[in-house]
């Protein structure tokens, strides 16, 4: 089936976002930093509010649970700007040349809804989009769950079988595939033109 749409995942794959660039000085401490975000603040948690759980309310959860934690807690969010480093050159450079071409392009993120418009805000590629992002904060899915792909399928009257899906995360790339996506993994060193381009898509 001839490909029409290519829809991209956002963290880790056109924009680099970590707690730690954050962490890493608030800290000072590798080793307590490391703890703290696999036991405190731990990405199950940041994902609830992704999910649409509020910020301020996914804190206030945790920090009834570890209240010896309450400043760092507290700290993730009102921060969490500086954990937002920058774009991903080499994909956001393909994106780019996407534009000029007559596939359809899409985003299908796993972002809280506050967050988000700082993202949009700041940085220009996103509105290569037009408006076609699904959000998940604002539609209180996330990936993996499969509805949110049908989500962005229904809305755009799209087909599965004519869209490669881009994502970092092997849970979604899986999922996607179940589904009857076409996929491309990203990794740190992914070479993403050349990736589309052994799909037929020509750049």
């Amino acid at each position: 089936m001839k490909i029409k749409n290519i829809i991209f995942d956002f963290g880790g794959v056109l924009v680099d976002w970590n707690p730690r660039y954050f962490f890493k000085d608030y800290f000072n401490d590798d080793e307590k930093m490391e703890y703290f975000l696999e036991n405190i603040a731990q990405s199950e948690w940041n994902e609830e509010q992704d999910r649409g759980r509020l910020l301020s309310e996914g804190t206030d959860i945790q920090v009834k649970k570890f209240p010896e934690w309450e400043k760092e807690l507290r700290a993730y969010y009102d921060n969490w700007t500086v954990m937002l480093k920058s774009d991903i050159p080499q994909n956001v450079d393909v994106l780019r040349r996407l534009k000029n071409t007559d596939y359809q392009l899409f985003g299908l993120t796993n972002w809280s809804e506050e967050t988000f418009p700082y993202a949009l805000e700041n940085y220009d590629f996103f509105q290569i989009f037009d408006g076609k992002i699904v959000v998940s904060g604002t539609e209180k899915l996330i990936k993996p769950d499969p509805k949110i792909w049908h989500v962005l399928l229904e809305r755009y009257h799209i087909e599965a079988g004519e869209s490669i899906f881009i994502d970092d995360n092997p849970k979604n790339i899986e999922m996607a595939q179940s589904l009857g996506f076409t996929t491309i993994k990203i990794n740190p060193d992914t070479d993403l033109k050349q990736e589309l381009e052994n799909l037929g898509i020509k750049l």
